[in-house]
Protein backbone atom coordinates (compact mmCIF):
# COMPACT_ATOMS: atom_id res chain seq x y z
CA UNK A 1 0.00 0.00 0.00
CA UNK A 2 1.29 3.46 -0.78
CA UNK A 3 -0.06 5.26 2.31
CA UNK A 4 -2.35 7.71 0.51
CA UNK A 5 -0.06 8.63 -2.35
CA UNK A 6 -1.74 8.60 -5.73
CA UNK A 7 -0.34 6.42 -8.45
CA UNK A 8 0.47 7.81 -11.87
CA UNK A 9 -2.62 6.06 -13.26
CA UNK A 10 -4.86 7.82 -10.70
CA UNK A 11 -3.37 11.21 -11.55
CA UNK A 12 -3.85 10.59 -15.27
CA UNK A 13 -7.44 9.45 -14.70
CA UNK A 14 -8.18 12.63 -12.73
CA UNK A 15 -6.65 14.78 -15.48
CA UNK A 16 -8.76 13.08 -18.12
CA UNK A 17 -11.88 13.49 -15.98
CA UNK A 18 -11.21 17.19 -15.41
CA UNK A 19 -10.73 17.78 -19.14
CA UNK A 20 -13.90 15.80 -19.90
CA UNK A 21 -15.82 17.92 -17.38
CA UNK A 22 -14.51 21.18 -18.84
CA UNK A 23 -15.13 20.24 -22.47
CA UNK A 24 -18.65 18.95 -21.85
CA UNK A 25 -19.40 22.01 -19.72
CA UNK A 26 -18.30 24.29 -22.57
CA UNK A 27 -20.47 22.38 -25.04
CA UNK A 28 -23.46 22.49 -22.69
CA UNK A 29 -23.00 26.23 -22.11
CA UNK A 30 -22.79 26.85 -25.86
CA UNK A 31 -25.96 24.87 -26.47
CA UNK A 32 -27.89 26.67 -23.72
CA UNK A 33 -26.74 30.08 -24.92
CA UNK A 34 -27.35 29.14 -28.56
CA UNK A 35 -30.92 28.06 -27.88
CA UNK A 36 -31.70 31.37 -26.19
CA UNK A 37 -29.90 33.31 -28.91
CA UNK A 38 -31.91 31.59 -31.65
CA UNK A 39 -35.08 32.19 -29.65
CA UNK A 40 -34.29 35.90 -29.35
CA UNK A 41 -33.49 36.20 -33.06
CA UNK A 42 -36.43 34.10 -34.27
CA UNK A 43 -39.06 35.86 -32.20
CA UNK A 44 -37.68 39.29 -33.04
CA UNK A 45 -38.15 40.79 -29.62
CA UNK A 46 -37.58 44.46 -28.93
CA UNK A 47 -34.03 45.49 -28.15
CA UNK A 48 -34.28 45.66 -24.33
CA UNK A 49 -36.13 42.35 -24.10
CA UNK A 50 -33.79 40.64 -26.55
CA UNK A 51 -30.78 41.98 -24.70
CA UNK A 52 -32.22 40.75 -21.40
CA UNK A 53 -32.79 37.34 -22.94
CA UNK A 54 -29.15 37.21 -24.05
CA UNK A 55 -27.92 38.22 -20.60
CA UNK A 56 -30.18 35.60 -19.08
CA UNK A 57 -28.84 33.09 -21.58
CA UNK A 58 -25.31 33.89 -20.50
CA UNK A 59 -26.22 33.45 -16.86
CA UNK A 60 -27.98 30.14 -17.55
CA UNK A 61 -25.05 28.99 -19.69
CA UNK A 62 -22.55 29.67 -16.90
CA UNK A 63 -24.81 28.00 -14.34
CA UNK A 64 -25.20 24.93 -16.56
CA UNK A 65 -21.43 24.73 -17.10
CA UNK A 66 -20.69 24.95 -13.38
CA UNK A 67 -23.36 22.34 -12.67
CA UNK A 68 -21.82 20.00 -15.26
CA UNK A 69 -18.29 20.33 -13.88
CA UNK A 70 -19.44 19.74 -10.31
CA UNK A 71 -21.59 16.77 -11.31
CA UNK A 72 -18.89 15.04 -13.34
CA UNK A 73 -16.18 15.52 -10.71
CA UNK A 74 -18.34 14.46 -7.76
CA UNK A 75 -19.41 11.32 -9.64
CA UNK A 76 -15.77 10.58 -10.44
CA UNK A 77 -14.78 11.04 -6.80
CA UNK A 78 -17.59 8.77 -5.61
CA UNK A 79 -16.52 6.05 -8.06
CA UNK A 80 -12.88 6.47 -7.01
CA UNK A 81 -13.78 6.06 -3.35
CA UNK A 82 -15.73 2.88 -4.15
CA UNK A 83 -12.66 1.50 -5.88
CA UNK A 84 -14.10 1.34 -9.40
Amino acid sequence: MDMGRESRWEKDAMTVEIMFALVTAAVLAAVVFGVLLVLALAVGLSEPVGEGLLVGGGVFAVAAAVWRVVRVLTRFDARRKQGR
